[in-house]
């Protein structure tokens, strides 16, 4: 039984939900892999017979990578063997206690969708969209049964990347979100409830900042796209694939968010105004982030925190050099940059 908890609750599920998958992309491919390795039975169902065809395969390849590292608990046939490919939306969908969207990115596909969906299910099945940026309330507000519609947005791959974004709209009900919740971190995922509807959510809204920078620095000739490339790669990523930002800020000084705020936080609110973002980090918001990092990274336990950092990043370096090839094909950075 997996547990998970956020802020000031578990929660937690005994119970393996049936699952469909609408949309056999690669999101739709990731999503049947992480509920059947979870032990959901998943019906998958895509408009093209020829995806349809090529489904079983391409859940062949994954598994057997996540097997090769050692990152199922079973055969690579025992959690394939819960996983079936459906004709139809209909036999996809009958019975299912979850079904998770994963068509095109499209206002119009999801509307339609969504109301097949919302006719079709069982009236106690919820409805989630893998949708990375157009919000609940714009393709379900009209449905009957729009109380059990969220979104449920992953990083690529969630079989990976275990953080889901569940980002109900004002009309999906409580009980919704506490499912949906629960069945995640059921499966393994990381759940993690966003307030309102941003576009983006979350997890975009950084990686947007960050590009929106990168292509301005390439623009005004600071560093060139491999450059900037090697900088995440090489600096900030191996440092966020341990901890998040906040938490860098704590252990990057003794004094922690508040000193480091104190200290670049008027850096920081130049660069924003120089881009036409004034945002500037107020006393009262350091306070409150400052609260939040203190409770999971307390100061007076500042060395050890730091050591923990560095070990994890140890061990990701030692992965690092164990395949040296692997990681060359994506990232150059012992590579000299070449002369501009």
């Amino acid at each position: 039984m997996a547990r998970i908890s956020t802020q000031d609750r578990t929660f937690v599920s005994d119970a393996a939900p049936s699952v469909a998958i609408v949309g056999a992309g690669s999101i739709g491919i990731a999503w049947s892999i992480v509920f059947a390795r979870a032990g959901s039975a998943v019906r998958v169902h895509d408009v093209s017979r020829r995806r349809r065809e090529r489904t079983h395969a391409a859940i062949d390849r994954r598994l057997a990578e996540l097997l090769g590292a050692g990152l199922l608990d079973e055969s690579a046939d025992t959690v394939e063997g819960r996983i079936d490919i459906a004709p139809d939306l209909q036999s996809a969908v009958t019975g299912a206690d979850w079904v998770q969207e994963c068509a095109t990115e499209d206002l119009e596909v999801k509307r339609s969708l969504f109301a097949d969906l919302d006719r079709l299910t069982d009236a106690n099945a919820l409805l989630a969209s893998s949708t990375s940026m157009i919000a609940c309330s714009r393709w379900a507000a009209g449905l009957a049964g729009r109380e059990r519609c969220l979104v449920v947005h992953p990083g690529n791959p969630p079989y990976l990347l275990p953080v889901a974004e569940i980002v109900p709209a004002p009309f999906t009900s409580s009980a919704t979100v506490a499912r949906a919740q629960s069945a995640l971190a059921r499966a393994g995922m990381v759940p993690v409830l966003v307030h309102g509807e941003p576009e983006g959510f979350v997890f975009n809204r950084l990686q947007g900042a960050l590009l929106r920078e990168a292509y301005c620095l390439v623009r005004d000739g600071v560093a060139t796209a491999a450059d900037i490339d090697r900088i995440v790669s090489s600096g900030l990523g191996r440092r966020w694939a341990v901890i998040g930002p906040f938490a860098v800020a704590q252990l990057n000084t003794r004094g922690g968010v508040r000193r480091h705020a104190s200290v670049m936080g008027p850096a920081y609110e130049r660069m924003g105004a120089d881009r036409g973002e004034h945002d500037p980090w107020t006393a009262d918001l350091v306070a409150k982030v400052a609260a939040d990092v203190d409770a999971r990274l307390p100061p007076e336990e500042w060395d050890e925190q730091v050591m923990r950092r560095d070990e994890a990043i140890i061990a990701l370096e030692r992965a690092r050099q164990a395949d040296r090839q692997l990681f060359a094909f994506f990232d150059d950075s012992s590579a000299p940059a070449p002369r501009q």
